[in-house]
């Protein structure tokens, strides 16, 4: 956490030793800097100011590492299956998947190497200097620690440095710490302990000078800046697999073991019990192995997460992977940013605390929309002259401007002074006719040193005023009287001081406005004038980044989904503390500080994770540590970021969330999901979409293995017996793909179900197969068993040849799944209603597409000499068409049955 010493004696950080001290330790004088040769040599022993290039994986590497999973292998064995039995084009399909998974897996997989390129790129180019007592302008990979190096407004910082001289300097550090305004610096020294949000002697490498100038020595360069840490943390995060790859990878395991033991049983019950040939059993064998690999489900899968990723795109979140998509549906603790997520990231005007009154300002934002409210009621602000004046005085002592683009209000300048722009909008004062009516003549800079603004401004008589705004409690230390409704009086200290504790409790920072008229022939405004004092207090403002209206929708509905929200801020504790009891985090919101988190064991931090909602003054490894931990205790988390500072979270993060607006490169280079309005309603949104995708995957599987038992049994059955094969491996191969390219992928497009997002977060280890869903998928099995085989005998039984036979086995499997199509649309639901068989209009589409193949299929005279099948009569067919009812009846009895019982299990425990 601190800086890093330049020599061995150095034992304080930087930030707690005196400028003159700094100065000394790195052997420089602030009036002459470093000597050119001094320079020179110091570039040599610490290397260039550039981040230091990782190691990586070559091209070729990257890429076929893209193969190296179970359920590719299962694809790989499919296709090598498929060429043996010589459908080159069925295995040139299979084949072309595998090869497109591994195009979109490799160009996914170079995201951490650009998150690193992407904070390279923050770094400044040029920085001025003081080498040899001249003031020099080099390039900044140049700069070598001890050099000398000057900041003026609109500055990228060059490194890390210790602070010298300010002149109302102030830097924006929001990417790296997360503090929402821009940091007052100063040259005095702070605490040892200090966190980098508030080390305000140091201005850091990649952060951004907003106003002002400085001067400082550079202390750091390269990788030992804190923007090269977060490099290093970042390089050295390790990516998770998703819990859909994790249980695929088991599933896919499982299933390969189950295929080969299954098909070398049958090859051995055949030679060795029914003596068939070797050459036979290997053919019947391949046949069985081909019958229960499912071929389309990788591919299902994939295009499932691609529909998911449209569908999220529609409601404003980017999939950066696609596995993400179902990893959204599995999340169980949401860590969100505060500013500009949770919150709008727009200062506003909330409370004006006028003499014995608190008047409650509406809207929120810089858009000057809203009213005045005193106890309750709406009031127009021609009843309260004082309030008019405080605005008037908001609206002169002012040095930022409001711009409406794009149908969104922008501020130009400081945050602050926006809000209370809005507020004199508001109030009905025009800026022009304000600022023409009192124009201004002189103006003193809001400084840190004094802690106020003050501007001298006179009308077209002459007659000067003096407005002052600034820190409360030094702006009431210039203050005689007070404002009030009936003229001046005097000041009630004690009330005022309740009412701005009162406010600064509800997380509001707090500005105090005052006027005095200006002796006559003041031109000019200097400290001392101003601090002669004599003003009148107007009234005090409570100013906060309000939360988002959606924002508090949408965490009720996570907490209502069982999905934890926790908050991670730059911010100071009360300030957090106060928005996330406006969210509704929790009954009783409870935060800890970063200083609280480093004192903390990796155990301690897992125990106390879970009953905390707020984190402040977060540093890069406590965000980091906070996931980690987190993780630890089996949840599955999203983290939501914008800065450079987020980046190791992210990537660390099962779903990693970056702001798309206001985010950094860093951020979204890092990140699996970028959100296109940084609001996080759209996280919760991508939540129920991701949850709907897993719903739908479970579907698939739900279809399309009890295709593959249902044939695998068939040939099983066959072999037991003795049979002929009821199906070709050329037939088994066509219903594999036909079912899936046709009926699985309209599962895809399934709408939610419904009270979605009212059941709780699925447990991330449990099985893609469940019980249940095992149940199901033998159930089903064993009924086109039946089915296939059944009509099969019956065919050869009437005398019909074995190619007639094999073509009404195929399409009494495949009209089986047409109409179990319609029950796996709800696992537990009926469909036996309009919406359960028109529902889904893509169901349609798909069965219409299976017809027209099974016609070409059965009729065609080519692909009858393709697969060797022979055309149906119409008796067949309607027996083939019973069969299919039957299944759909079958089905939803057991499912009728089911949640009988589970009804009745649920009434006797309670």
């Amino acid at each position: 956490m601190n800086e890093r010493s330049a020599t061995p004696s150095q034992t304080l950080p930087f930030h707690a030793e005196s400028a003159e001290a700094v100065l000394q330790a790195q052997g420089v004088h602030a009036r002459q800097g470093l000597s050119v040769a001094e320079a020179a040599e110091r570039l040599q022993r610490h290397g260039p100011n550039t981040l230091p290039q990782p190691r990586r994986r070559g091209p070729l590497a990257r890429f076929m590492l893209q193969f190296h999973n179970v359920l590719i292998y299962v694809l790989l064995a499919a296709g090598v299956v498929t060429a043996l039995l010589g459908h080159l084009i069925d295995s040139g399909v299979i084949f072309g998947v595998v090869v497109i998974n591994a195009i979109i897996g490799f160009i996914q997989e170079g995201k951490a190497e650009r998150a690193l390129d992407a904070i390279r790129n923050m770094l400044s180019l040029h920085a001025q200097v003081l080498r040899d007592g001249q003031r020099h302008e080099i390039a900044a990979d140049e700069l070598v620690p001890g050099d000398i190096v000057f900041l003026a407004s609109g500055d990228k910082v060059p490194a890390d440095l210790r602070l010298i001289e300010v002149r109302s300097l102030r830097v924006e550090e929001a990417a790296l710490t997360g503090e929402s305004l821009a940091v007052e610096k100063e040259v005095e020294a702070v605490a040892p302990q200090a966190v980098l949000g508030d080390r305000s002697c140091m201005a850091y490498s990649g952060t951004l000078v907003s106003f002002g100038q400085g001067a400082g020595v550079v202390i750091a360069t390269g990788g030992q800046t804190e923007i090269g840490r977060i490099s290093a943390m970042l390089n050295a995060v390790e990516e998770i697999s998703t819990p859909l790859l994790r249980q695929m990878a088991v599933f896919g395991r499982w299933l390969t073991w189950v295929i080969l033991g299954v098909a070398g049983a049958a090859f051995a019950f055949g030679t060795l019990l029914r003596g068939y040939s070797a050459s036979e059993m290997f053919l019947a064998a391949v046949g069985l192995a081909v019958a229960a690999i499912p071929e389309g489900l990788p591919a299902i899968m994939t295009i499932t997460l691609a529909i998911g990723v449209q569908g999220m795109a529609r409601r404003n979140a980017i999939i950066r992977r696609l596995p993400a998509v179902e990893t959204l549906g599995s999340v169980t603790v949401i860590c969100s940013d505060k500013t500009g997520t949770l919150t709008r990231n727009e200062m506003t005007a909330q409370r004006a605390i006028l003499a014995g009154r608190k008047v409650v300002v509406g809207g929120v934002g810089y858009a000057p929309h809203g009213g005045f409210e005193v106890d309750g009621r709406t009031i127009e602000v021609e009843e309260l002259p004082a309030l008019a004046e405080l605005a008037r005085c908001a609206l002169l002592c002012n040095d930022a401007r409001l711009r409406h683009q794009d149908e969104h209000w922008h501020v130009v300048g400081d945050p602050t002074e926006g809000a209370l722009l809005t507020l004199a909008h508001k109030a009905g004062l025009e800026e022009a006719f304000e600022c023409e009516a009192l124009p201004r003549t002189d103006v003193i800079p809001f400084e840190s040193e004094h802690r106020f603004m003050a501007t001298l401004n006179h009308d077209h008589e002459g007659r000067g005023l003096v407005y002052l705004k600034g820190a409360p409690e030094r702006v009431l230390e210039l203050c005689a009287a007070v404002r009030g409704a009936q003229g001046d009086g005097a000041l009630d200290h004690e009330w005022w001081r309740a009412a701005m504790d009162e406010a600064a409790a509800d997380g509001m920072r707090l500005l105090a406005l005052a006027v005095r008229e200006a002796e006559d022939g003041l031109r000019a405004l200097t400290f001392a004038e101003v601090e002669r004092g004599g003003f009148t207090l107007l009234g005090v403002l409570g100013l906060s980044d309000p939360p988002r209206e959606e924002a508090i929708r949408a965490v009720a509905r996570c907490r209502n989904a069982g999905i934890q929200v926790k908050m991670i801020t730059g911010d100071h504790a009360a300030t957090a503390r106060a928005i996330g009891q406006q969210l509704g985090l929790a009954g009783e919101v409870r935060a800890i500080s970063g200083a609280e988190i480093e004192g903390m064991s990796d155990a301690e931090l897992q125990r106390v994770v879970g009953e905390t909602e707020i984190f402040a003054r977060a540093s890069p490894e406590h965000k980091l540590r906070l996931v980690q931990a987190l993780q630890a205790r089996g949840e599955v988390v999203a983290m939501t970021g914008d800065g450079v500072n987020d980046a190791p979270a992210l990537k660390r993060a099962d779903v990693g969330v970056a702001m798309g607006r206001n985010g950094t490169e860093a951020a979204k280079e890092a990140a699996e999901m970028v959100l296109a309005d940084d609001n996080f309603a759209s996280v919760a949104a991508a939540v129920e979409e991701g949850r709907t995708v897993y719903d739908n995957l479970r579907k698939s599987v739900a279809f399309i293995l009890p295709t593959n038992v249902g044939q695998a049994g068939i040939l099983v059955a066959a072999i037991l017996f003795g049979m002929t094969l009821p199906m070709t491996p050329a037939q088994i191969l066509w219903v594999n793909m036909i079912t899936a390219v046709t009926l699985a992928l309209a599962l895809a497009f399934e709408s939610p179900e419904r009270n979605i997002m009212g059941r709780p977060p699925r447990d991330p280890a449990e099985p893609i197969l469940t019980r249940f869903l095992a149940w199901r998928v033998v159930f089903v099995g064993v009924l086109l068993v039946a089915g296939g085989l059944g009509l099969f005998i019956w065919e050869l039984e009437r005398g019909a040849s074995v190619e007639f036979a094999r073509t009404a086995a195929v399409n009494a499997v495949l009209i089986g799944e047409v109409f179990y199509l319609f029950n796996v649309r709800s696992f537990t639901d009926s469909i036996l209603n309009r919406e359960g068989f028109l529902g889904n209009r893509y169901v349609l589409l798909a069965i219409a597409l299976l017809l027209v193949c099974q016609a070409l299929f059965t009729y065609l005279p080519a692909m009858q000499t393709l697969f060797g099948t022979e055309a149906l009569d119409v008796a067949a067919w309607s027996r083939i068409l019973v069969f299919g009812v039957l299944v759909l009846l079958v089905v939803e009895a057991e499912k009728a049955l089911i949640k009988n019982m589970n009804h009745g299990r649920r009434a006797r425990t309670a």
